[in-house]
């Protein structure tokens, strides 16, 4: 099994679930996160006054799948968070050693 978290724009998050929906996967956690990569922040005016804003709102998903289920869920994903700008995100993947489902017991893939 592997997890695959993916680091998005916030705008993107309905077609990233759609695609992942669209190849079976259906469980995923979402969380809003700030950070930045190669793109450092930007610069903004309020007031008349110019301030630099470091950390972007970025938008983490996390999915656990079985292995096969992998390259398709990092396509879909590419496909449907892509913009062509900077700041389009990461994905990573990772091994899962076990997964257990608190309220029956069941483990690994069937608890996915």
């Amino acid at each position: 099994m592997k997890q695959v978290v993916a680091i998005i724009k916030p705008f993107k998050l309905d077609d990233v679930r759609e695609a992942l929906a669209d190849i079976g996967i259906n469980g995923l956690t979402v969380t809003e996160v700030k950070g930045f990569g190669r793109q450092k922040g930007h610069s903004e005016l309020y007031r008349g006054a110019e301030y630099m804003v470091d950390f972007l709102p970025k938008v983490k998903i996390e999915a656990v799948m079985a292995d096969d289920m992998v390259d398709q869920a990092v396509e879909a994903i590419q496909t449907a968070a892509r913009t062509g700008k900077i700041g389009d995100g990461k994905i990573f993947v990772m091994e899962v050693e076990q997964v257990i489902r608190i309220r029956t017991g069941e483990t690994d893939e069937a608890a996915i």
